[in-house]
């Protein structure tokens, strides 16, 4: 239950079994461009998409180096430490991150980046974490930063590694022009793929000068795509099956489902650790869908907690990030989690915490989650 890699339904591990394919032969040229038109789907978007053979991490590093020059500015919301490796990517591309500080716990506001749009002139970019995986925080005002970011002619780039798939992402409707995601997460995939889509104006940016990249250079992308109807380097064949597989999966389900199951499924999580006297980590109006973040009890030390979870119980969660590593422990909620999942996490840790000495009411956040799951 971490908050990514997540699990992988067999039918998406089998499908790396297939065969490999000569990825500059006709199977390849069939499969490619499908895969792609799905990847639009779950997008919805139709701009330019690519699959990176990548983690979520090299395709910021992608849209950075093709989009900001030296001496761009880019308003970037640090509510976390992934908020804080994107600023510090804007920098080391040469552009100048300008930097909306948010207490941990809490996500941006629109108001904030329209107020520094306003200060500031020449921003290139407003670049936007969408759930911030360290603090289980979800930007709930996105689709409003979206309008203002087109209102001053600012390009908008969306990070949402974390959560496409999880929640609400129609990346035309909100005016997103680059959108940075991955495979491990809500996609329920394994790891190693990632997706960037790109709009006009985002390739009107690109066009300012070459990218500060070989392997990620987006415009030999677009070229291989359009004239060979293939990646310049050579992709991770197994993985991209599983992608593939993935989407048809969730679009079987129905992709509304199976937002509205995660969604289902995350008010069953918060509703349990608050029936179990749990604090709650993220407040009301930022909590993610996707990541729950939960305060380990007094006198109970989370790196122990994790353990004994785990060995005792095999169940996996993840600690805090930097000065919350030992505060906070971290809840995946993400893809393939039904109520099999959160009954089973659940009690494990109404025990795990009963086993390390914690007081909690055994059997409450089972039956507390029980009324979110019932009709999944």
């Amino acid at each position: 239950m971490l908050p990514g890699p997540t699990n992988v339904p067999q039918r998406v591990m089998r499908a790396m079994l297939k065969p490999i394919i000569n990825h500059r032969g006709p199977e390849f040229h069939e499969m490619y461009p499908r895969l792609l038109e799905k990847v639009k789907k779950v997008l919805q978007t139709k701009s330019d998409v690519f699959v990176l053979t990548s983690s979520g991490t090299g395709a910021v590093e992608a849209a950075l180096s093709n989009i900001v020059k030296p001496g761009d500015k880019v308003i970037v919301p640090v509510a976390g430490e992934f908020g804080s490796r994107l600023a510090d990517s804007v920098e080391i591309y040469g552009g100048k991150a300008l930097r909306i500080q948010v207490k941990p716990g809490d996500s941006p506001t629109a108001a904030q980046v329209e107020e520094l749009l306003d200060r500031e002139k020449d921003v290139l970019a407003v670049a936007v974490v969408y759930n911030e995986t360290s603090t289980g925080t979800t930007v709930r005002e996105l689709e409003k930063m979206g309008e203002i970011a087109k209102k001053y002619g600012a390009l908008f780039i969306v990070d949402a590694i974390s959560i496409l798939g999880g929640d609400w992402l129609p990346v035309d409707e909100w005016n997103v022009d680059v959108c940075i995601a991955a495979s491990q997460k809500c996609l329920a995939a394994p790891p190693g793929v990632s997706i960037i889509s790109l709009s006009e104006d985002a390739w009107k940016a690109v066009k300012r000068g070459r990218p500060a990249t070989l392997y990620f250079d987006l415009p030999r992308y677009k070229k291989y795509l359009e004239e060979r109807k293939e990646t310049p380097f050579t992709p991770a064949l197994p993985l991209f099956f599983a992608l593939d597989e993935a989407l048809d999966m969730i679009f079987e389900y129905g992709l509304e489902n199976w937002i509205r199951r995660q969604e289902a499924t995350a008010k069953a999580f918060y509703s349990a650790f608050q029936a179990m006297g749990l604090k709650l980590f993220a407040k009301e109006r930022a909590r993610s869908n996707v990541v729950i973040a939960v305060y380990a009890p007094e006198g109970i030390e989370v790196g122990k907690f994790r353990e004994h979870l785990r060995v005792k119980y095999s169940v996996v969660v993840a600690g805090g990030f930097g000065e919350l590593k030992n505060v906070i422990f971290r809840v995946g909620n993400m893809g393939a989690v039904t109520a099999r999942e959160v009954v089973t996490t659940v009690s494990s840790i109404e025990s795990t915490l009963a086993d390390l000495g914690a007081q909690v009411p055994l059997g409450e956040g089972v039956k507390a989650a029980w009324q979110y799951l019932k009709d999944l």
